[in-house]
């Protein structure tokens, strides 16, 4: 779990930057790189592809900004598709094109997002626990 500052919780968490990017980094080697080299520029502990866009949402608003991340991929596991390829002109994922390229290569690409999936959803839980056990 990442977090800004003004964060408190009774579970363990990491504290630290998280830098937004406008894509998915989809193999292994490429998202360590990504870490290593934003790590040395910026300190940043996750890459997201949301929190840029609504922080600076809240700032426009005037509203305190707080992000709280959960991994569900990490700089080890290559994405089981290049997820980029499924997107629309404003960034929107298309779930019916990705389930096309899975049905495409099943054997290969099935074990891949079902396990983004189990992930994801642990994840999800995880989330709901640091809430559960945090103030603000």
């Amino acid at each position: 779990i990442v977090s800004t500052e003004g964060v408190t919780s009774r579970l363990p968490f990491v504290r630290g930057n998280v830098v937004s990017i406008d894509r998915v980094v989809v193999t292994a080697a490429e998202k360590r790189a990504l870490r290593d080299l934003l790590r040395t520029e910026t300190g940043a502990v996750a890459v997201d592809m949301e929190a840029a866009v609504v922080e600076a949402k809240a700032r426009e608003w005037g509203v305190p900004f707080r992000c709280v991340k959960v991994v569900s991929d990490t700089a080890y596991e290559d994405m089981p598709l290049d997820f980029n390829l499924y997107r629309d002109r404003a960034g929107r994922f298309s779930r019916s094109r990705i389930a096309w390229a899975a049905m495409a290569r099943p054997f290969t690409r099935m074990p891949g997002l079902l396990l983004l999936d189990r992930n994801c959803r642990t994840a999800a839980e995880k989330l709901g626990e640091f809430f559960a056990n945090c103030d603000f």
